[in-house]
């Protein structure tokens, strides 16, 4: 119910329905003692915070420590796809153009392709990277929506009605529904935005094809941009920041979605649209903008941006819940498996270092590197941890992006136009191996009651 809904009701109806929220918060409020008393995983996680064993992968490995005599040794954080170090991945590609499609031939086949695979498999994708107009002005432009994650499962939801042959979950079916969607991710979030840029914000609509022989990043900023002009650096930042949000491994929300939903044996549509209502998620892919949001406000409360003092006074405020969002985070640290550094904020916060001095903006990257520096000791010793806490991809991404000119609703998107193929790997090798339904155990802890007659229930006589 929106608040538009709720100004058109009537004081006695404002009642009900707050009474209707009270029982529901009663009803669903279970004692927080019995998770400890039968030990249940929340989060499917330990105690120590390692996350509970619930398949197998061999897509992508990620690394935060090392097991010596029985104890984990936190280590500079590594991430490996199919096998290969991200690295060495971006550090020998001789595609510096199309490290992305390279990722996502190896996320799905195993192996880095030669050229002619590779020449091949471009092919495929650019001949799929198409959407018809009627899709365009039937699916998109109507019913707008200001989160363009939601305007993304509506269309790839929309895109089974397209499919002569939906819901066949043959490998060579999801094969081709998985290129189909690779291809077809980039033009579904960037008109999505055109469309809201439109209708929402009274802006110019601007809906352009994909240019034959660009690579996913230069289409997206293409596409995206009213002159459909970028610098080679800018495409080649955007380029790694898709290889680095491409795959991370089965048990993140939205890939652990994947399987889930895959399992029950559903349509390839179904289960993207769940994985990126999973990633819609403000604690999984949301991070990076809640990043930007936090440093806007340091910028506007610190006078003095090199001043150590003046900078870590203010992070404490932030950790104490009095300034920022009052919420005690500093957004962008800490990992769930990294400890000592996180691979991929390793990685971009090299590049965005170089795209900072071609927009001029050395001072505010020297603020990021600044709180990065501190934000982890900071935590470490207000939370009285005895692990390190380091910065993760999102501290990094959102800076990115908005010097890549992207548009704050366009953030998840792109994680999503980049996860996609880690995603359809995902799902493949779930079908692959043809396991059981996904199914974990919920323990009941209520109690079982008599039926109560609505006589009874009139007259205050049902058990609670």
């Amino acid at each position: 119910m929106n608040n538009q809904q709720m100004m058109e009701l009537t004081t006695v109806e404002k009642s009900e329905f707050e009474q209707l929220v009270s029982e529901c918060t009663r009803s669903g409020s279970i004692d927080s003692n019995l998770y400890i008393e039968y030990d249940v995983k929340r989060g499917l996680r330990d105690s120590n915070g390692n996350g509970v064993l619930t398949g197998l992968t061999e897509i992508s490995d990620v690394c935060g420590c090392h097991s010596v005599n029985g104890r984990k040794i936190p280590v500079d954080g590594e991430l490996y796809f199919q096998g290969y170090n991200v690295e060495d991945i971006i550090k020998g590609s001789s595609r510096d153009r199309f490290r992305f499609e390279e990722v996502t031939y190896l996320l799905l086949f195993g192996s880095l392709p030669d050229d002619k695979q590779f020449e091949s498999f471009l092919r495929i994708l650019t001949d799929l990277q198409e959407l018809s107009g009627a899709f365009i002005r039937d699916v998109i432009m109507k019913a707008t929506s200001a989160n363009l994650m939601n305007s993304l499962m509506k269309s790839i939801l929309s895109l089974y009605s397209y499919d002569e042959n939906p819901d066949d979950i043959s490998v060579p079916n999801v094969l081709r529904q998985s290129l189909q969607l690779i291809a077809k991710m980039p033009l579904l979030a960037v008109y999505a935005y055109q469309a809201y840029r439109h209708y929402k914000l009274d802006g110019t609509l601007m809906i352009k094809n994909p240019k034959k022989g660009y690579s996913t990043a230069e289409n997206i900023l293409y596409m995206l941009r009213d002159d459909g002009q970028f610098s080679e650096l800018e495409a080649k930042v955007l380029d790694i920041c898709l290889v680095l949000h491409a795959e991370h491994g089965g048990g993140n929300n939205s890939t652990f979605t994947t399987h889930v939903v895959t399992s029950s044996g559903t349509d390839t549509y179904s289960a993207i649209s769940a994985s990126i209502a999973s990633l819609k998620g403000p604690k999984h892919g949301g991070a990076n903008l809640k990043v930007q949001k936090m440093f806007a406000d340091i910028e506007a409360n610190c006078k003095d941006w090199e001043d150590r003092e003046e900078v870590c006074a203010y992070l404490n405020k932030i950790l104490d819940k009095e300034a920022f969002d009052k919420a005690g985070l500093i957004y962008g640290m800490g990992h769930a498996v990294y400890t000592n550094s996180d691979p991929r904020e390793v990685i971009l916060k090299r590049f965005a270092k170089r795209l900072s001095e071609e927009k001029g903006m050395q001072r505010e990257f020297a603020l990021y590197e600044l709180v990065e520096k501190e934000a982890g000791e900071l935590i470490m010793h207000k939370r009285k941890l005895f692990k390190p806490v380091c910065a993760n991809v999102d501290f990094y991404s959102g800076f990115v992006y908005s010097m890549l000119g992207i548009p704050e609703e366009l953030f998840t998107p792109i994680f999503a136009i980049a996860r996609i193929s880690g995603w359809c790997a995902h799902r493949l090798e779930e079908l692959v191996n043809a396991g059981k339904i996904i199914r974990p155990a919920y323990k009941y802890v209520g109690h079982h009651r008599p039926y109560c007659t609505m006589q009874d229930r009139n007259e205050g006589k049902q058990p609670r």
